[in-house]
């Protein structure tokens, strides 16, 4: 998915280090990537180490995602004006310590605190990694090898940490998926400073913190709300969830409708809002974002409930979960290479619809999973399926993104892709975490089962309402895009992620 874009490059003379550059600035992309996969393949190691219970373990993938989508915007505009270089730099040696922090937790509040941190310096590398490729690479032919290799790396990246996260998982520990990081920013930091030549932005450098405090803080309550309404009341004692009319679920409900409200008002009066209203209000492009964000609270959650059900329910190793994800990775890497081909033919709208038909069907099929079928009759058809609708639906929405924005907002357009889809992750995962702990508690107090078919009870309820999140994507697709081939930009987004 697109990050930050800036304006065209302020250098004419072709970067003679510009290929080692790409090299330094692949590495950290693939680091980012690898990220998100590699820390849920070791997530129920992390949760039985650490006593992390079902309602919290979100936060081990939230607390990152909250944090890189709700500061994107922000570190965007940071690397334009304080130096991409600079910004770049700073971005991997603080992940590099971020990662180091979370491979030695030694408590769930230490760890959700590095993802937070995790994100946060993210949210400063992804932008400032992307508008490196665009200012370096000058010449029309280098740039668009530039943006393939970047778009790759987005795709495939996914892929590799799934395997990565399944071998050190199983041969070391969950410890070392986070900890990995550490001397690969830290080498790629170094490598940066010397190849990687410095630029920044003209023109105002005022930032808007009080946006970026006010969507941070609206987010977490949000999330801290869900969070809340899957708490047991009397762990221990009884089975009785907080749930969704308990006084503190409604009192983080309510302050983040607040401060979510607080937001937007504040960017219809600032002079440098963090989010230009004009960007997102657009049909095409507001339908994209949504589209997004529908996506990504789905997916995310996706992978999280088959990781358990792979390694809680039928047993499998952590390389073996990785390898059992990695047809979805491999349809949506071989899906866009079609559907790439497909778009500038037939346009977004015939691409997308059936796209997200085929992934809504996909995510209800594995509400037939139990704790005895077989992963090639029941995991697999729907993974080939939500993976080739994903394909079909990123590279349409990455680019009615970019329908008729202005040159000055292009940044803005793109990176509030990546937003988009990092909010709906965060979203998506503890809301459906909390309707997934609530169901397996109501089993177990209303009916006599195994533990085992309590879990998989909460995995339809999750993989139920999951689908109801792409179907919302779908509906948003069919009513607020409305492109056609010839509106779509010539260049696209960036990257897919």
């Amino acid at each position: 998915m697109s990050s930050h874009e800036p304006p065209l490059p302020e250098q004419h003379a072709p970067d003679p280090k510009r290929w080692l550059a790409l090299g330094v600035i692949a590495v950290a992309q693939l680091m980012i990537v690898l990220d998100a996969s590699i820390v849920n393949i070791a997530l129920p190691s992390a949760q039985r180490d650490l006593n992390i219970s079902d309602a919290d373990r979100q936060w081990v993938v939230t607390a990152y995602t909250l944090a890189f989508g709700g500061l994107l915007l922000l570190g965007g505009r940071i690397a334009d004006f304080a130096g991409r270089k600079r910004t770049f730099v700073v971005g991997l040696i603080g992940f590099a310590v971020a990662s180091a922090l979370g491979g030695i937790a030694s408590t769930a509040g230490l760890l959700y605190a590095a993802r937070g941190l995790q994100g946060l310096f993210a949210a400063l590398m992804a932008p400032a990694a992307l508008s490196l490729i665009s200012v370096t690479f000058t010449e029309g032919k280098e740039r668009a090898t530039a943006f393939g290799v970047f778009g790759a790396i987005s795709g495939g990246g996914a892929a590799i940490g799934l395997i990565l996260g399944g071998v050190l998982t199983e041969y070391a520990s969950w410890r070392w998926c986070l900890g990995v990081n550490v001397p690969i920013a830290l080498l790629a930091a170094w490598a940066a400073s010397r190849v990687v030549r410095e630029s920044r932005a003209e023109g105002n450098t005022k930032y808007d913190i009080p946006g970026a405090i006010l969507v941070t803080l609206g987010l977490v309550s949000l999330v801290y709300g869900f969070t809340e309404a899957a708490k047991q009341r009397n762990p221990g004692k009884s089975t009785e969830v907080l749930g969704w009319t308990d006084s503190s679920t409604l009192t983080f409900l309510g302050a983040a409708v607040v401060l979510l409200v607080a937001f937007v008002l504040w960017e219809r009066r600032t002079a440098h809002p963090l989010l230009p209203l004009r960007v997102a209000l657009d049909r095409n492009r507001g339908g994209s974002y949504l589209v997004f964000l529908f996506i990504g609270a789905g997916l995310f959650a996706m992978f999280l409930f088959l990781t358990f059900y792979f390694q809680a329910t039928l047993g499998y190793s952590p390389l073996r979960s990785g390898f059992a994800f990695l047809p979805f990775s491999i349809g949506i890497i071989g899906g866009a290479a079609v559907i790439s081909q497909l778009l500038p033919r037939l346009g977004p709208k015939p691409i997308m619809v059936p796209g997200l038909v085929a992934a809504s069907v996909g995510m209800l099929l594995l509400t037939r999973i139990s704790a005895d079928t077989s992963y090639w009759t029941h995991v697999l058809p729907s993974l080939i399926l939500m993976s080739v609708g994903m394909a079909a639906v990123f590279i349409p929405a990455s680019s009615t993104a970019l329908v008729g924005v202005g040159s000055h907002d292009a940044g803005v357009a793109s990176a509030l892709l990546n937003t988009s889809q990092q909010v709906g992750g965060s979203l998506g995962t503890a809301l459906l975490n909390t309707l997934y702990a609530g169901a397996v508690t109501s089993f177990i107090a209303d009916r006599e089962g195994t533990p085992s078919e309590a879990l998989v009870h909460g995995y339809h309820v999750a993989f139920f309402w999951g689908a109801m999140l792409l179907i919302a994507a779908l509906i948003t697709s069919v009513l607020l895009i409305n492109a056609k081939k010839d509106d779509i930009p010539a260049e696209g987004a960036a990257a897919i992620a």
